[in-house]
Protein backbone atom coordinates (compact mmCIF):
# COMPACT_ATOMS: atom_id res chain seq x y z
CA UNK A 1 0.00 0.00 0.00
CA UNK A 2 3.11 2.74 0.94
CA UNK A 3 5.02 1.75 -2.54
CA UNK A 4 1.37 2.30 -4.42
CA UNK A 5 0.96 5.55 -3.03
CA UNK A 6 4.60 6.17 -3.27
CA UNK A 7 4.38 5.27 -6.92
CA UNK A 8 1.08 7.72 -6.82
CA UNK A 9 2.79 10.75 -5.64
CA UNK A 10 6.04 10.14 -7.28
CA UNK A 11 3.39 10.03 -10.71
CA UNK A 12 1.32 12.81 -9.75
CA UNK A 13 4.63 15.35 -9.55
CA UNK A 14 6.15 14.12 -12.28
CA UNK A 15 3.21 14.72 -14.46
CA UNK A 16 2.54 18.21 -12.67
CA UNK A 17 6.03 18.98 -13.67
CA UNK A 18 6.71 18.34 -16.82
CA UNK A 19 3.19 19.90 -17.96
CA UNK A 20 4.03 23.08 -15.79
CA UNK A 21 7.34 23.69 -17.65
CA UNK A 22 6.84 25.40 -21.00
CA UNK A 23 9.08 25.00 -23.99
CA UNK A 24 12.10 26.95 -23.77
CA UNK A 25 12.15 29.97 -26.58
CA UNK A 26 15.58 30.27 -28.60
CA UNK A 27 17.59 33.32 -29.15
CA UNK A 28 16.84 32.76 -32.66
CA UNK A 29 13.30 32.59 -32.07
CA UNK A 30 12.95 35.97 -30.73
CA UNK A 31 15.15 37.93 -33.31
CA UNK A 32 13.16 36.64 -35.89
CA UNK A 33 9.99 37.34 -33.45
CA UNK A 34 11.40 40.92 -33.30
CA UNK A 35 12.27 40.64 -36.87
CA UNK A 36 8.54 40.20 -38.34
CA UNK A 37 6.77 42.59 -35.95
CA UNK A 38 6.52 45.68 -39.03
CA UNK A 39 6.82 48.45 -36.53
CA UNK A 40 10.43 46.78 -34.88
CA UNK A 41 11.80 45.59 -38.79
CA UNK A 42 14.60 48.51 -38.69
CA UNK A 43 16.23 47.76 -35.48
CA UNK A 44 18.72 45.19 -34.87
CA UNK A 45 18.15 42.87 -32.27
CA UNK A 46 20.45 40.29 -31.15
CA UNK A 47 19.55 37.91 -28.46
CA UNK A 48 22.14 35.46 -26.15
CA UNK A 49 20.11 33.65 -23.37
CA UNK A 50 17.28 35.73 -23.28
CA UNK A 51 19.07 39.07 -22.88
CA UNK A 52 18.20 40.97 -26.17
CA UNK A 53 20.50 43.53 -27.47
CA UNK A 54 18.89 46.66 -29.64
CA UNK A 55 20.65 48.30 -31.94
CA UNK A 56 19.65 51.22 -34.96
CA UNK A 57 18.09 54.29 -34.85
CA UNK A 58 14.88 55.48 -33.21
CA UNK A 59 13.15 58.89 -34.49
CA UNK A 60 13.00 60.23 -31.06
CA UNK A 61 13.39 59.07 -27.62
CA UNK A 62 9.75 58.17 -26.98
CA UNK A 63 9.88 55.83 -30.04
CA UNK A 64 13.08 54.72 -28.26
CA UNK A 65 11.57 53.64 -25.08
CA UNK A 66 8.63 52.27 -26.92
CA UNK A 67 10.45 49.69 -29.22
CA UNK A 68 12.30 48.65 -25.49
CA UNK A 69 9.53 48.29 -24.05
CA UNK A 70 7.60 46.47 -26.67
CA UNK A 71 11.06 43.91 -26.55
CA UNK A 72 10.89 43.43 -23.03
CA UNK A 73 7.15 41.69 -23.10
CA UNK A 74 8.16 39.56 -25.42
CA UNK A 75 7.61 36.01 -24.48
CA UNK A 76 11.31 34.61 -23.37
CA UNK A 77 13.05 38.22 -23.43
CA UNK A 78 14.83 38.39 -19.67
CA UNK A 79 16.90 41.64 -20.44
CA UNK A 80 17.01 44.64 -22.73
CA UNK A 81 19.97 46.62 -23.43
CA UNK A 82 18.59 49.44 -25.77
CA UNK A 83 22.11 50.83 -27.74
CA UNK A 84 19.69 52.50 -30.12
CA UNK A 85 20.43 56.13 -31.30
CA UNK A 86 18.32 58.91 -32.06
CA UNK A 87 18.23 60.18 -35.25
CA UNK A 88 19.47 63.80 -36.18
CA UNK A 89 16.78 66.28 -36.38
CA UNK A 90 16.47 67.66 -39.74
CA UNK A 91 18.17 70.27 -40.71
CA UNK A 92 16.62 73.77 -41.18
CA UNK A 93 14.67 75.22 -44.24
CA UNK A 94 16.77 77.10 -46.27
CA UNK A 95 16.57 80.90 -46.04
CA UNK A 96 14.96 82.39 -49.09
CA UNK A 97 16.01 85.61 -50.63
CA UNK A 98 13.95 87.50 -52.82
CA UNK A 99 15.20 88.81 -56.33
CA UNK A 100 15.74 92.83 -56.29
CA UNK A 101 12.41 93.46 -58.62
CA UNK A 102 10.02 91.83 -56.52
CA UNK A 103 12.03 93.62 -53.64
CA UNK A 104 11.72 96.73 -55.00
CA UNK A 105 8.01 96.01 -55.27
CA UNK A 106 7.66 95.20 -51.52
CA UNK A 107 9.53 98.01 -50.74
CA UNK A 108 7.23 100.22 -52.75
CA UNK A 109 4.03 98.71 -50.73
CA UNK A 110 5.62 99.18 -47.91
CA UNK A 111 7.40 102.89 -48.10
CA UNK A 112 3.33 104.44 -49.85
CA UNK A 113 2.12 105.25 -45.97
CA UNK A 114 5.87 106.82 -45.42
CA UNK A 115 7.12 109.73 -47.90
CA UNK A 116 10.03 110.83 -45.77
CA UNK A 117 11.45 107.11 -46.08
CA UNK A 118 13.34 105.55 -48.85
CA UNK A 119 14.75 102.06 -49.86
CA UNK A 120 16.45 100.61 -52.76
CA UNK A 121 17.22 96.59 -53.10
CA UNK A 122 20.89 95.48 -54.62
CA UNK A 123 21.62 92.00 -54.71
CA UNK A 124 19.22 91.63 -51.69
CA UNK A 125 20.03 93.81 -49.34
CA UNK A 126 17.45 96.60 -48.37
CA UNK A 127 19.48 100.20 -47.78
CA UNK A 128 16.70 102.57 -45.65
CA UNK A 129 17.69 106.32 -46.14
CA UNK A 130 15.73 109.15 -44.99
CA UNK A 131 13.71 110.06 -41.60
CA UNK A 132 11.02 108.07 -39.60
CA UNK A 133 9.74 108.19 -36.00
CA UNK A 134 10.30 105.40 -33.51
CA UNK A 135 7.09 103.84 -33.52
CA UNK A 136 7.05 103.73 -37.76
CA UNK A 137 10.34 102.39 -38.08
CA UNK A 138 9.62 99.52 -35.92
CA UNK A 139 6.33 99.02 -38.69
CA UNK A 140 8.94 99.42 -41.31
CA UNK A 141 11.13 97.07 -40.17
CA UNK A 142 9.18 94.53 -39.79
CA UNK A 143 7.53 94.92 -43.61
CA UNK A 144 10.36 94.99 -44.86
CA UNK A 145 11.66 91.75 -43.09
CA UNK A 146 8.77 90.26 -44.20
CA UNK A 147 10.11 90.48 -47.95
CA UNK A 148 12.47 88.28 -46.75
CA UNK A 149 16.11 90.39 -47.73
CA UNK A 150 19.16 89.09 -47.08
CA UNK A 151 19.84 92.16 -44.88
CA UNK A 152 17.99 95.89 -44.19
CA UNK A 153 20.71 98.35 -43.60
CA UNK A 154 19.23 101.05 -41.90
CA UNK A 155 22.74 103.03 -40.91
CA UNK A 156 21.48 105.86 -43.10
CA UNK A 157 18.23 106.25 -41.29
CA UNK A 158 17.66 109.36 -39.03
CA UNK A 159 15.20 108.02 -36.39
CA UNK A 160 13.19 111.25 -34.72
Amino acid sequence: MKRTLSYFLITAFAGIWLFSCKPKISDQDIEAKIQSNPTLSHIVATAKKGVVTLSGEAKDEADKTNIESAVKGMEGVKQVINNMTIAPPPPPAPVEIAADDPLTKGIADVLKDFPSVKATASDGVITVTGEATAANWKKIKMALDGLKPKKVDASALTIK
